[in-house]
This record gives structure tokens, C-alpha cells and sequence, in this order.
């Protein structure tokens, strides 16, 4: 709430105002960092006119009571400038107080007005004094740098170089003439303000006023209108200010219909992330405060105000000295909140340390200096607790493992918020809708939506049914059992009655996978990989390897230049040198390799080595192939579109397969009659530039799995799609020859919402906005000639870049190469400092992004790595 002020009308005691040209630039928001050396809190509100202001001028009041205190009042969005100024409001109203209270010390209080659309600041002036504008103070957009300031020296009753003396600064950062929503007086008066710029003014804003302070500092951001209003740009202010997720303080409505008012703000608030520490409101005499405190469990404090007189004789002054108590209150309840906080942040680390069983990590290798805090995330980006120099930063850093590539929102404020919103506002529905019920023999609209999407997507073509699980893991497992079982069938080896004849004794099945491959950590999964470190007998005592394990080609790019490289097996086949360097990564992909001579070499190495694996006396078979398959695309001006294929093998160290090889491979095997799984767990989904990989390798599996991006990241859920044909070797008249196989949480409803949202957002090129829609491909995301500059460097001995990965391999040797190595610990500890976090595959390190991942981000982290390369 802010009583209608005239900016500059009055004559003012103690005060001089001049104009001064702003020195803040538009600042360019590359990341979010702000102090955590004191507390910060953004003051919302229910609706518009319940009284924020008041609040915040009730705050600086209370916290400067005492000497060598900083109060910082900070109004991003103002409209109705000059007229209404709610800074300028804080700003009187306290000095009004000091002038009744007279402490003992004194306060140097100011206001400034930063920057303001030209409708605002011809309205504009001191005393009669027209403010000059010139070319000089445009901004751009509509906006000037109008640099407006006053300020005050109030003395207090005491020789201040005595009694010390305190400091309130309250800040407009920008201002519009209409008193009309930020997003429609923006439109109007031509003065549009990005997310961005907003938010990196409130970055500069928050770091100059904190620099080289002594003393306690409070600092309080005050939002425009209520929870919802839009900001300048058009987004949402609860959604706009994200990013920094501050604390919050709700100013709820006491009024008729405001219990439901409140709680709705309430809602939108903590749907988005935010901590509300408290609820504040004016007493209207309805006991608003009861339900209220009901609902909200007591964990969040409710404070009553008492109500305003309707006859401001004293200016309000008699009203903020009954309410001080209140303002007491919520100031005590706002700083325990942040010791609270900043303990437990700082406390974090040993915990972890001391409790935590972390996956795939030495856990004596990890000081516990070196364990990332993580307070919130925001689209791409973590917000992470850091002390740099004794003093507590949140600063951002780039999720470059895509969270462990589940992730897929992109980085831009409007896309990532609304997707991360609107998967929990779904979600949420979901969860009070069914909570959880079970599955077998049932159907309900969650779990029907996404099985249909499945098989209108990525299973067009070929699969009939979809099989629910939680995990990539368990999806290969469940694919290995319905593999098996038709490969049984198709050779006759059991009978319709489930007539085994001896099979148990008479046939060993094997599966046919590549080495190097990777599909998981439970037993049956990792029994169908190559030995290798997460197989080694300090992991897994029982592995046996039940299959054959063949060598693949790989492609990656080195010196410049794209290179196959052909496992000894395939070079002693002699095959042309034409065949071997590639000049353009298209080349790779083209059909014309079909009849070359590398595929006749590679045909007859698949089918002598399937030979080999049935021994003397038959009884050993392949009963399933199974690969990570891939791909990459490319838009070619000249070309048109390009559709490129790859195996990408994740864990197993990046690689990209010969896609000629992957093509060969799977056409072999079926006409060997075995059944083919793709393992799409980490693939699928965009991932690698398309939804799946059988649009573009004209092969089509019987079983494929998929997880991760599925749901957008935001919650486990795993699904194993067949064919027909698959489904069938299951049927039949006893339940024993069912696929006995489930979890209690099977298609659980909230992971089929989130992956219904999700497979729909990825495939919209209204949400997605790298989509090529008439391709359904993913445009290129990475900066090519980077990439090959980045190859040119001595440190790196390879790089690969498909869809949303660009993963490299350092030049190492011995102890230095390999999944235990520990050669890329000093560079990645480099990046994080740069604001990118990643982990390493040894000394291969990837970087991972989103489908909606706007290229300049890409080529933003690609310079980052460049930087740190050539230092090495």
C-alpha cells in the first residue's frame, strides 16, 4: 500500500536533492550471485493495496532502532511515477519516525530513482526544475537513466561520532508514469524491460550495496501489485524473481474473501520454491488469522497489524509506533530465519560427509570442502552455497551433467520456469486426484495418456505395448526376460504348454552386446555388459558376463578431422584407407556406405563371430542383441536435412559407434531370428537431436527402453515398449507363462503426468523452440568450428558432439587414462569456479544441455572449456 505522494513537492529539512547521471549500465544477467552475509527478503502480497509498503517502512523502523545497522529498500517495479513512489514513502515515513523517536544516533538516509521510461521522467521535476535529458541518459527501449537522489542527514539526540550511526537506502530501479500493471504501462509508454535486465540490475543493485559494510545489514525487495501480477516483461513476478529465490514475507489480505486470497498466494509461492517465512496482515476484525494459522499447520508464523485509521491527522505516525511490537516480531522471526538458514548451509557438508553413501564415488577422495551445496535449481542452473574469502555467496553454476541427464528445461527465464511450473502444477493435480493407486487389471487417465503418446512416438511403427517400471536399470532387465523368452518361442526350444524338454540343460543363452557398453547396475543388466569397472569383482562377485562381447568401430573427431577407428579384428580385414577419414561429419551418415566395402567386411565379422559363440555341441545361442543406439542431426543449408546415426555409448566413456556398423549388426541379427533391444534409457528423448532412433536408421527394434528426459527430469519413471509379436510369447492359458515382474509403484500417476508434459513439451515447437518441426529434428546446438578448434588443442584426443552432448577425451596415459583416472579433477574444479558443474567419465568430460537449450548458451560454455584447454 502506498499513500499518493508527490515526488519532490514540499520543501524539505536537512536535505538536498540533485540529479546525477546513473552509473548503472544495462547490465547483461550472466548469473545469479548475491551475498548471504545478510538476510534478504522480497515482501509480497495477496493483491495490490494491502499494505506492502507499510510493511517495509514498519521493517526499517524496527531494524534501525540500533546503531550501525544498514537498511536496504529496494523497489525493482514502480508505476504511477512520480505520483506514487513507494521508496520515496519508506524513505519520509521513517524520517517522520526518527524525528518523534530521536535516538541517540543518527541515520543518513536517501533515496534514489534509477532509471525511468521518458513518460516518467518528463513528469519529473525539483523545485520547478526541468530535468535535462540528452542522448547520453538513453538506455534504449523507452528508458532513460533519470538518476535522481536525496538524501538526509538525521542527527540524533547524541554526538554521532559517539554514539555511532546507522544508514537507510531505499532504491527505485524503475519507474512508469501509467499507474496501470507493469506489463501493460511497459507496452504503453514504450519502455519494455527484459527478465534479464531487471534481474541484473537487482544483481548490481544488491552487491554494490553490500560491499565494504561494517555492521548488521537488512535488506528487502518489494514486489508490485500481488504474487501473480505480471512484470514489465510480461512474466509473471512470482515467476520473474525465481531465479534468486529469496525468502519471502507475505502481506496477506484480512478482508472479506481474504483467507482464500492469501492462501492462494501462499500456494503460487511455494509451488514455485520460495520459503515463506511469515504471513502479515491488517486487522479488518474478522479473525482471519485463526483459519489461516490452520491451514498453514503453524509452521509458518501469522502476525496481525493492528487496523489503519481511516483519518491519517498524524500522518500515520501513531499507527506504526502501536504496531512497532508487530514489526518487532516479524523482524525477529526474519533473522533467526536466516541464521537458521546459513547454519544449516554451512553444516551441510560435514553432514553429507559423515551420512551420505553416494553413488559411483570415493567418498575418501572428497574432502569435505570440496561437496557442493545445492540450494534450489532453476531451469539449467544450480543455485549453490559457496564461501569465497570468508564470505557466503548463492551463485549460480550450469548443470553440465543435465542433472545426470534426466534434465531437459532450457535456461531462458519464460521456458524453464513455466515447464518446471507447470510439470508441478500437474503433478500436484495428479497426486490429489489419485495419490497412488495400483496398476495390474487397472486403467487410469495418466497411465493410458502416456502409453498412448509412447507408441504414437517413439514406438510408432513397430511396438503394440508399453511396459511401466521406475528405473532405466530395471527396464533392461524387464527387456532382457521378454527378449529371451521370443527368442525361446521363435526357435521352438519351449512349447506353447510351457514344456521346457530339458531346456535348462540343453541351451545357454547369451546376449550379443558391445563392449564398452553400459545398461545399468542391477545384476541381470550388468551381466548383459562387458567386464569393466563397475563389473570388476570388488562390485560384483556373482558376474559371470552372460554374453559375446564384440569390438566396435568409433567415430570422433581429432585434429580437425572426423576419424573411424576400427578394433584389431576389423583392421586385419585390410579395408581401403577412403574408408577410414572423413572431412565432413555428414559423410559419416551418408547411405552410399551401405554397399561399400566396409560393409561387406563388417557383415562378415558380425556373422563369423555369431558363428563362433555356438560351441561344438549347440548348446550355447544368442538369445538377444542388445545396444544404446543414438543419433545426431544437422541442418545443411545446402543439404537440406541431414540424418545422421550413432551409437552413443554413455557410461562406457562417450563413444560414437560407426552408425554403418550399428545398421549392419542389427540387420544380421535378425535374420538369425534374434530379438533386438535398444537401450534408449539415456538416448531417447531428444537427447541426441531426435525422439528416437528408429525415425532415421531404417532398423526398428523389438524392445526398446526408455527413462530419464521421459519425464522431463523431474521424477523416476521407466517404461519397456515391444511389438506384438513380443506380447504374444507371453500369452497364453496358465498365469506362469505371464511376465511375472513388477513394482508397487508401477506407472505410478505422477511420473505418467510429468512424462505426458513433458513428451508433449519436447515435440511443440511453440514450447521448444530448437524444434524443426517438419523434420521433427533438433537443429544444431553446438558450435561446430569451436568444436573443431577445441579438437586442434594438444590436451584433447578426441571429441564428439551429438544433439545435446559435446563430450571430449583429454590426452592421458597410464594412471592417467581410463574410468578410475583422476587427470580431470583440477580442470573441472576450474570450471565450477567458471560457474559450470561437471563430472568426468575418468578423463573423458562431457557437457550436457536440454533440447530447448538456446545455441548461444551451448557456445557460451564451449568458449568456457576452450579457455581452461589451452591452459593446460
Amino acid at each position: 500500500m502506498s499513500p499518493s505522494t508527490t515526488l519532490f513537492a514540499g520543501i524539505f529539512r536537512r536535505n538536498s536533492v540533485r540529479r546525477f547521471i546513473s552509473t548503472h549500465s544495462r547490465p547483461a544477467l550472466s548469473s545469479i550471485e548475491y551475498p548471504l552475509s545478510h538476510p534478504i527478503y522480497t515482501i509480497w502480497a495477496a493483491n495490490t493495496s494491502l499494505g506492502k509498503t507499510l510493511v517495509s517502512a514498519g521493517l526499517s523502523a524496527s531494524f534501525l532502532s540500533s546503531a550501525h545497522r544498514k537498511f536496504l529498500y529496494l523497489k525493482p517495479v514502480q508505476t504511477g511515477f512520480p505520483e506514487d513512489s513507494d521508496s520515496r514513502f519508506v524513505y519520509n515515513k521513517y524520517s517522520e519516525f526518527f524525528s518523534q523517536n530521536r535516538p541517540e544516533f543518527s541515520v543518513f538516509a536517501s533515496n534514489h530513482v534509477l532509471k525511468a521510461s521518458v513518460s516518467a521522467s518528463e513528469a519529473v521535476s525539483v523545485g520547478g526544475f526541468e530535468i535535462e535529458r540528452d542522448k547520453d541518459v538513453s538506455c534504449g527501449n523507452g528508458v532513460v537513466n533519470l538518476g535522481l537522489y536525496e538524501e538526509s542527514k538525521l542527527q540524533g539526540s547524541e554526538n554521532w561520532e559517539m554514539k555511532g550511526f546507522s544508514k537507510l537506502v531505499c532504491k527505485t530501479m524503475y519507474g512508469w508514469k501509467e499507474a496501470l500493471s507493469p506489463h501493460l504501462v511497459a507496452e504503453r509508454e514504450n519502455a519494455r524491460v527484459e527478465d534479464d535486465e531487471l534481474l541484473g540490475m537487482l544483481k548490481g543493485c544488491l552487491g554494490s550495496e553490500s560491499e565494504s559494510e561494517k555492521g548488521e545489514i537488512l535488506c528487502v525487495i518489494e514486489t508490485a501489485g500481488g504474487v501473480a501480477s505480471p512484470g514489465p516483461s510480461g512474466s509473471l513476478q512470482c515467476d520473474l524473481y525465481r531465479p534468486f529465490r529469496f525468502p519471502a514475507v507475505l502481506v496477506g489480505d484480512g478482508r472479506l474473501g481474504g483467507i482464500s486470497g492469501t492462501i492462494s498466494a501462499y500456494e503460487s509461492l511455494t509451488l514455485r520454491g520460495y520459503d515463506v517465512v511469515a504471513v502479515i496482515f491488517e486487522d479488518h476484525g474478522l479473525v482471519n488469522e485463526g483459519p489461516l494459522s490452520s491451514y498453514l499447520r503453524r509452521r509458518v508464523p501469522v502476525l496481525v497489524l493492528p487496523p489503519i485509521p481511516k483519518e491519517m491527522s498524524n500522518n500515520l505516525m501513531e499507527w506504526f509506533q502501536e504496531a512497532l511490537s508487530t514489526f518487532h516480531s516479524l523482524e525477529e522471526i526474519m533473522q533467526s530465519d536466516f541464521l537458521e538458514r546459513t547454519s544449516r548451509l554451512h553444516n551441510m557438508p560435514r553432514k553429507a560427509h559423515d551420512i551420505f553413501w553416494w553413488p559411483f564415488t570415493q567418498h575418501k577422495l572428497v574432502p569435505e570442502e570440496n561437496v557442493t551445496v545445492i540450494d534450489s535449481r532453476c531451469g539449467e542452473n544450480f543455485a549453490v552455497h559457496k564461501v569465497n574469502n570468508n564470505v557466503d555467496l548463492i551463485t549460480q553454476q550450469f548443470d553440465a551433467c543435465a542433472s545426470w541427464w534426466t534434465q531437459g528445461p532450457d535456461a531462458t527465464l519464460q521456458v524453464s520456469l513455466w515447464f518446471q511450473i507447470e510439470l508441478a502444477r500437474d503433478m500436484g493435480y495428479a497426486t490429489a486426484r489419485y495419490g497412488h493407486v495400483m496398476f495390474p487389471e487397472n486403467v487410469y487417465e495418466p497411465a493410458l495418456e502416456c502409453a498412448e503418446l509412447l507408441l504414437e512416438g517413439v514406438g510408432k511403427g513397430w511396438a503394440s505395448r508399453v511396459y511401466f517400471s521406475d528405473n532405466g536399470s530395471t527396464a533392461i532387465e524387464i527387456a532382457l526376460k521378454m527378449a529371451l523368452r521370443k527368442f525361446l518361442f521363435d526357435h521352438k526350444i519351449v512349447s506353447d504348454d510351457l514344456v521346457a524338454k530339458n531346456a535348462e540343460s540343453r541351451v545357454d543363452l547369451k546376449v550379443l552386446a558391445l563392449r564398452g557398453s553400459y545398461h545399468g547396475d542391477t545384476l541381470g543388466a550388468m551381466e548383459a555388459q562387458a567386464p569393466s569397472p563397475y563389473t570388476g569383482f570388488y562390485q560384483q562377485p556373482w558376474y559371470k558376463g552372460r554374453g559375446h562381447f564384440l569390438d566396435p568401430p568409433t567415430v570422433a573427431m581429432r585434429d580437425g578431422v572426423w576419424k573411424l577407428s576400427l578394433p584389431q579384428e576389423i583392421e586385419t580385414l585390410k579395408p581401403s584407407l577412403e574408408d577410414l577419414t572423413f572431412s565432413l561429419r555428414e559423410n559419416i551418415f551418408k547411405e552410399s556406405r551401405d554397399t561399400s566395402n566396409l560393409a561387406d567386411i563388417y557383415h562378415s565379422y558380425i556373422w563369423k563371430t555369431l558363428q563362433l559363440i555356438i560351441d561344438s555341441s549347440g548348446s550355447t545361442r544368442t538369445g538377444a542383441l542388445i545396444i544404446e543406439p543414438g543419433k545426431t542431426l544437422t541442418y545443411a543449408q545446402q543439404c537440406g536435412y541431414l540424418q545422421l546415426f550413432a551409437v552413443i555409448q554413455g557410461a562406457g566413456g562417450m563413444e560414437m559407434v560407426d552408425p554403418l556398423f550399428q545398421r549392419v549388426l542389427v540387420k544380421e541379427c535378425r535374420n538369425q531370428k534374434i530379438p533386438v533391444i535398444f537401450d534408449e534409457v539415456f538416448t531417447g528423448f531428444w537427447r541426441l537431436g531426435a525422439e528416437s532412433a528408429t525415425e532415421f536408421i531404417r532398423c526398428k527394434p523389438d524392445i526398446a527402453c526408455f527413462a530419464k528426459l521421459m519425464t522431463g527430469g523431474i521424477v523416476p519413471l521407466a517404461v519397456t515398449l515391444a511389438s506384438e509379436a513380443v506380447f504374444e510369447a507371453f500369452v497364453g492359458d496358465s498365469k506362469l507363462q505371464a511376465l511375472l515382474h513388477g513394482h508397487s509403484y508401477t506407472a505410478h500417476a505422477v511420473g505418467c503426468t510429468a512424462a505426458v508434459k513433458s513428451i508433449k513439451w519436447f515435440k511443440d515447437s511453440k514450447t521448444n523452440h530448437n524444434l524443426i518441426s517438419e523434420a521433427m529434428l533438433l537443429r544444431e546446438l553446438w558450435d561446430l568450428d569451436m568444436v573443431r578448434q577445441i579438437s586442434l588443442l594438444p590436451a584433447v584426443h578426441r571429441v564428439v558432439v551429438l544433439g545435446t552432448l559435446c563430450a571430449l577425451e583429454l590426452q592421458a596415459e597410464g594412471s592417467n587414462a581410463g574410468y578410475a583416472s583422476l587427470y580431470a579433477r583440477s580442470l573441472l574444479q576450474k570450471l565450477r569456479e567458471d560457474g559450470i558443474y561437471m563430472r568426468p567419465l575418468g578423463n573423458v568430460i562431457y557437457l550436457m544441455c536440454g533440447p530447448c537449450t538456446s545455441p548461444q548458451s551451448c557456445s557460451n560454455l564451449l568458449n568456457k572449456v576452450y579457455s581452461r584447454l589451452e591452459e593446460l
